[in-house]
């Protein structure tokens, strides 16, 4: 199934933006709901819900949902930073706590 298919298929999430800290507190990253990263913010936000954070079992789903972007990612680091940051805590095995806003 494609990225936009299997994201029909995901619950609307409410909020802004969605942010992402480490487990030290840090700040990762931050994710709007708006025009170019709205699919992301609605992809962390589902995962976030279901896994309690982005943890490396999120990750996995994450990318799984991604679908064909997952592979432009692979062949393209840094055009993706939303996957890129999914390979990084399957890699790591880290988990960022999320927070809707």
């Amino acid at each position: 199934m494609s990225f936009a298919d299997t994201q029909k298929t995901l619950p609307e999430a409410s909020g802004t933006r969605l942010h992402l800290t480490d487990a030290a507190g840090a700040d990762v990253a931050v994710i709007d709901n708006a025009p170019g990263t709205a699919g992301s913010f609605r992809v962390y936000a589902y995962l976030a819900e279901k896994y309690g954070g982005i943890t490396p079992a999120a990750a996995a789903e994450g990318l799984v949902i991604y679908a064909e972007h997952t592979d432009d990612a692979r062949l393209h680091p840094g055009k993706h930073p939303n996957i890129d940051r999914l390979f990084a805590l399957q890699a790591t095995g880290a988990t960022h706590a999320a927070t809707l806003a």
